[in-house]
């Protein structure tokens, strides 16, 4: 049996918190609209805020966490991401799959995880932050079947088809980004994985967990809505619902760009999200320091 999810259908395949549909969020867009307005947003992201700069959290010390995660995406938008991060002392941790991307500076359109890209995930090993599996097609669960699982592959040469895999075929789906990363950076990924559009099953699960991986779902208050419509959904309504919803101990979600948003929520909203959820007395910790992730070791 699918286990109930706490999402809907959203753009692009990807899920929607289901609170939000049933709260008529549509009405609280208008309405929080007419009171927030653009300028929260530009307040918000002003210089002033975007250079006010706690120092980062000693390890060990943090005491009400969030921690931040990213999916990959169209990469467009990831340099101004991790200057972000870099500015704010963040660390993160980062889901990766084989996506297409844009063509960014002197990078070409092509995939997250070619050589053009290598160079960019060694220098985030590098500044410590945490890495897990997307899948390498980004394949978004179906159903379960009699022999496996279901599967659309979102990315990849078999985009938009349907795919049957076996247990032992979806282990392998999860490990090949975790051996692009060692191969890219010199460091084991760890045995972390994120369903694409967090779609799974028990049995999906339970077989991920029998090779060794373990699934990392998000907080309700997490989903932060960078691949919603931004006609619907602008920035600033998402920031002031982040800023009021997140608690200690939920696990933020993000991406590295999305193709249908035509304002994007990142870097924009990012800096000032961060800098809000630290003026609460918030702080940022990657999943190594998560009380249900700390003991994984690498991924198999």
């Amino acid at each position: 049996m699918r286990q109930r999810s706490l999402f809907t259908l959203g753009p692009a395949g990807r899920h929607v918190p289901m609170g939000w549909v049933k709260r008529g969020l549509m009405a609280g867009v208008v309405a929080m609209a007419g009171v927030v307005g653009q300028g929260a947003l530009a307040d918000a992201a002003s210089p002033a805020a975007q250079v006010a700069v706690k120092p980062a959290t000693p390890p060990g010390t943090c005491r009400k966490p969030v921690y931040l995660t990213i999916d990959t995406g169209h990469m467009g938008v990831a340099p101004g991401i991790v200057d972000v991060l870099r500015r704010q002392q963040v660390r993160a941790t980062f889901f990766l799959a084989n996506e297409r991307t844009q063509a960014v500076g002197e990078r070409p359109q092509g995939s997250t995880l070619d050589a053009h890209w290598a160079d960019w995930w060694k220098a985030l090993a590098a500044q410590g932050h945490d890495f897990g599996s997307h899948t390498w097609d980004h394949i978004s669960w179906l159903a379960d079947t009699p022999t496996g699982f279901r599967f659309k592959a979102t990315a990849g040469p078999q985009a938009g088809q349907v795919r049957s895999l076996t247990p032992a075929e979806y282990c392998a789906e999860l490990a090949r980004p975790a051996a692009r990363f060692q191969a890219m950076t010199g460091q084991p990924m760890r045995a972390l994985f994120r369903a694409p559009g967090g779609k799974t099953s028990p049995a999906l699960l339970k077989a991920a967990k029998a090779c060794g991986w373990h699934h990392v779902p998000w907080a309700a208050a997490g989903f932060l809505g960078d691949e919603l419509p931004s006609d619907r959904y602008p920035n600033s309504v998402l920031l002031q619902r982040a800023l009021r919803d997140v608690r200690a101990g939920d696990i933020l979600m993000m991406h590295l760009g999305i193709w249908s948003r035509q304002d994007p929520w990142a870097p924009a909203v990012l800096e000032p999200l961060i800098v809000g959820l630290k003026a609460k007395g918030l702080c940022f910790a990657t999943l190594r320091d998560h009380p249900d992730y700390a003991a994984l070791g690498p991924a198999p």
